[in-house]
């Protein structure tokens, strides 16, 4: 008698060859599988076709390039993508609120002058110390969001934390680095 393989644990063997082997078969199937569910999704929520297409591609783009960040203690693949699918719906239309930026000037940049350049550096001295003294939970954080670019939303997924605890620590992060800074 064959065992019945449920799809919850056929989409945690596909993302876990495309995590371990980069197995573009598996993804694949993912993407046959999810891509179309996502874009029903993001446009059910509001979004207008090109939106949803535009975010169901890039959904799909960060499964192949964060699989490795997916773990099914905290959630099943269709939750990890429909988490990841909620999230950029949201940068995506966050972005389109955003005014165009100004022309910006062009030509030679102003130098420092060596005073400049000393008091620049002293300052990331500060800065790195009082950066090494945060608690661990909010300095991974802040690296996360100022250093590796990333929003709240995409902490949120890739740690599992609930928005608001990225929110808060990052807030209070934020006040103890400008206490040190001054």
């Amino acid at each position: 008698m064959k065992e019945e393989v449920t799809p919850d644990a056929r989409w945690l063997v596909c993302i876990e060859h495309v995590r371990e082997r980069k197995d573009q078969g598996a993804f694949a199937e993912l993407f046959r599988h999810f891509a179309p569910r996502v874009k029903a999704f993001l446009m059910k929520s509001g979004a207008d076709a090109a939106l949803a297409e535009e975010c169901a591609q890039e959904v799909m783009a960060t499964v192949w390039r964060k699989a490795h960040l997916f773990d099914p203690e905290r959630a099943s693949v269709a939750t990890w993508i429909f988490t990841i699918a909620r999230n950029k719906k949201i940068d995506a239309l966050r972005k389109q609120k955003r005014p165009e930026p100004e022309d910006l000037p062009w030509g030679p940049k102003h130098e420092p002058d060596q005073a400049e350049a000393v008091a620049l550096q002293q300052e990331s001295e500060i800065l790195g110390k009082a950066l090494a003294a945060l608690p661990e939970n909010q300095r991974v954080l802040i690296e996360r969001a100022y250093f590796g670019e990333l929003s709240h939303s995409e902490i949120a997924a890739e740690t599992g934390l609930p928005l608001g605890t990225i929110k808060s620590r990052i807030r209070l992060a934020l006040e103890r680095l400008r206490h040190e800074m001054k």
